[in-house]
């Protein structure tokens, strides 16, 4: 290997400072575009040509190769199909989560190494470091960005190639930093949501790939109170877009969905931020993933996420002899949601993570 560091520039600040630093660290660096989308329509929605042009622009200006690359067949087959499965299936996936480890971290390290890159960078906020010859993803220093929590499907063998050169650093310094280099990305907004959507409204686009039918929205006594549009447009906790105006003889507040009844095609409401079956102390996962590359224990503690941006939850943690797994929070937790992912800390270390089965809500819930 050369030593050769490709860096994953994706047209926004962060992967440009990333770049930037990388260059300025006297590494031989090149930039590598990613298009894990092929345009579907006119609408002119998605950003991908100018994020591409923002980021040769950036390699321009540091003065770097430029590469690209189209992963669409690859995003299709290991993303994309699982995402529409999931929620065929009435389930809420997380596709940036399976995206870090079937493109970010495998495709794009795969084309990096026939560049002959001996490391990948990457503009996530976080962090890695090697113990006795184990690689340690630990959270960003920045609270606020810490993105850890996507990246807890990665292993071994991808974290031991991997840099995150602004993982330490607080997001106004890496704007301070594109600002003195004059970068062209240096006052772009972050891309928020999902990228192969864009701009498009979430429900329209769902509807071009998964089959949906309109149904009632009821109480959990059974009461008709609205009709939805489709129960896989909907997830555990959401209040918006319900379309339930006053209904007789219930008060004037929220609603909220606690459950699907895939079934007879119901959708399950209540009213209240607060309402008991929107709270869960117990739920089940599958498929998890260790980075350290072997179980910790059959039980252990340590702190849980069952979403992005949420505080440490205390829990316990029960493994399955069909490699399934039990986590007992010490408290409530609002909103868990099958589909997403359940992620494990240990104080800073990300030691790893599932995908959330079914919670003890009592509706639709674990027995």
């Amino acid at each position: 290997m050369s030593g050769r560091i490709i860096v994953g520039v994706s047209g926004g600040v962060d992967s440009s400072v990333t770049a930037l630093l990388r260059k300025r660290s006297g590494a031989d660096v090149a930039g590598m575009f990613m298009k894990n989308w092929e345009d579907d329509d006119d609408s002119g929605v998605c950003p991908a040509e100018q994020d591409a042009r923002d980021a040769e622009a950036v390699c321009k200006h540091i003065g770097i190769p430029f590469h690209t690359r189209n992963f669409a067949a690859e995003y299709w087959d290991g993303v994309f199909e699982t995402f529409l499965a999931e929620y065929r299936a009435g389930r809420t996936p997380n596709p940036d989560v399976l995206c870090n480890r079937e493109i970010k971290f495998k495709t794009f390290l795969e084309h990096a190494e026939d560049l002959g890159a001996e490391k990948i960078a990457t503009g996530h906020y976080a962090q890695v470091d090697a113990i006795d010859g184990r690689y340690r993803l630990l959270r960003g220093a920045d609270p606020n960005k810490d993105q850890s929590y996507f990246l807890h499907l990665i292993g071994q063998a991808a974290l031991s190639r991997t840099l995150f050169p602004i993982g330490h650093l607080p997001k106004p310094e890496v704007r301070r930093i594109a600002q003195e280099a004059g970068l062209p990305t240096l006052a772009k907004k972050d891309s928020t949501g999902i990228c192969f959507i864009g701009e498009r409204r979430f429900r329209e686009f769902l509807s071009r790939y998964v089959a949906a039918q309109p149904g009632a929205i009821e109480t959990p006594e059974g009461q008709r109170i609205g009709q939805h549009q489709g129960v896989c447009y909907y997830t555990i906790g959401q209040r918006e877009g319900l379309g339930i105006g006053g209904v007789r003889g219930f008060p004037e507040a929220p609603w909220f969905v606690v459950g699907k009844d895939l079934a007879r095609n119901v959708l399950i409401a209540v009213q209240g931020t607060d309402h008991p079956l929107l709270f869960s102390t117990r739920l089940t996962a599958h498929t998890p993933n260790w980075i350290a590359g072997e179980v910790p224990a059959a039980s252990f503690r340590c702190t849980a996420k069952t979403r992005y941006r949420q505080p440490d939850q205390g829990c316990a943690v029960e493994l399955r002899n069909d490699g399934t797994l039990v986590v007992i929070f010490d408290q409530p937790q609002r909103a868990v949601t099958p589909g997403q992912s359940v992620v494990f800390y240990r104080d800073e270390e990300c030691i790893g993570g599932a995908i959330i089965d079914a919670t003890d809500a009592a509706y639709g819930g674990l027995a």
